[in-house]
């Protein structure tokens, strides 16, 4: 057989078997193929502010990040991210030994796993998670132990048990990996929730990777509190940060870690390994951008406020259990007052009978029963597709 090769083993790594092509690139190409509207995948259908754009351009035309940037990221950003975490929470980083710049918040998750997670350890997420945080335990050989947040109808919000999070902590257990505002639920860990997690991480001993790229998207009177200014976190917590998701450029790909010196050594440690760098002249873009003041940051949580409130009205119109979100920029509904159980096949379906594109929050469990009701719809569009979209679903109505 000319051409072929011959194994008895499959080809791809088992720890990956699992993983098939993501949810996100199929529905993506459901979108494209249909012509439907896609409010799947999470990346905004306009560019962020001009100015930022320009200042990508400017860096691109002065030479600065045409060429492999310094490992660690360039020390503009490096210090622009210092700047941001001491004025919006008062927290103190060392931009040399305490910052690295990552290709996008997806390779901070990746490498903090790799570099601090062992073949054998128990890394407690909590469920559902966003996709690649389970391929990123798989890669480092740990196991992962989902924490279910479970809905609350009655408040219309998800909720962690805490009793249940104590439970799931044993003596192999490494890590835990906690994202607030949290993705797909929308739900935002309150100052009691993260002070309990707190707890539990000095009381056994944990290091925790927080993800907490949509820390500027918080609603209504939720409030982000980022773990690391908690009691005893701050040298034992990996904060993850993202410019794609605050400044509306996701192409570009630059993410951030913060934590103490032993712990970006051994995050960086994997990354070099990775990219080793990436996104040079979008990094001083960024740098800029994490200076605008406070007025750009007010201005566009209104803005998504405002369409935040707009889909999930024509959710609800449309026949669908809304859980309006406390944060990001998604919005999870329950498909069984439409009579619906899989959403799946709700998603899969959905493109042809009214024109939309939406992402089942099933393929973010482990426990798959827990999350087969459910089906996210990303509201970072313009205005005039979020109505027109809301307008196809109320074909649904029954």
């Amino acid at each position: 057989m000319t051409g072929m090769t011959s194994t008895a083993r499959p080809f791809l790594n088992r720890r990956l078997t699992e993983f098939g092509t993501t949810i996100f690139a199929e529905m993506s190409a459901l979108a494209v193929r249909t012509g439907a509207i896609n409010l799947g995948q999470g990346f905004p259908d306009t560019d962020g502010p001009e100015e930022v754009r320009e200042a990508a351009v400017r860096a691109l035309r002065d030479g600065r990040g045409n060429q492999y940037p310094p490992g660690p990221g360039v020390p503009e950003l490096r210090t622009a991210v210092v700047d941001h975490q001491r004025r919006r929470y008062g927290l103190s980083f060392d931009p040399d030994t305490e910052v690295l710049v990552t290709a996008g918040a997806t390779e901070a998750v990746a490498a903090a796993l790799l570099g601090l997670v062992e073949p054998g350890d128990e890394v407690v997420a909590l469920e559902p998670y966003y996709d690649s945080y389970a391929a990123c335990i798989a890669m480092a050989g740990g196991t992962r132990v989902p924490v279910t947040l479970r809905p609350d109808p009655e408040r219309a919000r998800f909720r962690l048990d805490l009793d249940e999070l104590r439970d799931a902590v044993t003596d192999r257990t490494r890590l835990l990996l906690v994202n607030t505002p949290h993705n797909p639920t929308g739900t935002v860990l309150t100052r009691a929730e993260l002070t309990a997690i707190a707890e539990l991480a000095v009381e056994r001993d944990l290091l925790v990777v927080t993800d907490e790229v949509y820390e500027h998207l918080v609603f209504d009177d939720a409030e982000h509190v980022p773990l690391a200014t908690l009691p005893g976190m701050r040298e034992r917590t990996v904060t993850i940060g993202s410019a794609g998701k605050t400044f509306s450029f996701t192409g570009w790909k630059v993410g951030w870690v913060t934590a103490a010196p032993a712990l970006v050594t051994a995050v960086r440690s994997a990354k070099q390994y990775l990219t080793y760098v990436a996104s040079g002249p979008f990094q001083y873009a960024i740098a800029e951008a994490l200076a605008l003041p406070d007025a750009y940051f007010d201005g566009f949580r209104a803005d998504m406020l405002a369409k935040r409130d707009l889909l999930s009205a024509g959710l609800a119109a449309a026949g669908f259990a809304v859980y309006r979100p406390a944060g990001t920029y998604f919005v999870t509904t329950d498909i069984r007052p439409l009579g619906e159980s899989d959403g799946f096949a709700f998603c899969r379906s959905l493109p042809e009978r009214c024109g939309v594109v939406a992402i089942p929050n099933a393929v973010f469990y482990d426990h798959r029963e827990q999350g087969a009701p459910f089906v996210r719809f990303a509201f970072c569009k313009r205005t005039g597709v979020l109505e027109e979209a809301a307008s196809r679903l109320k074909t649904l109505a029954p």
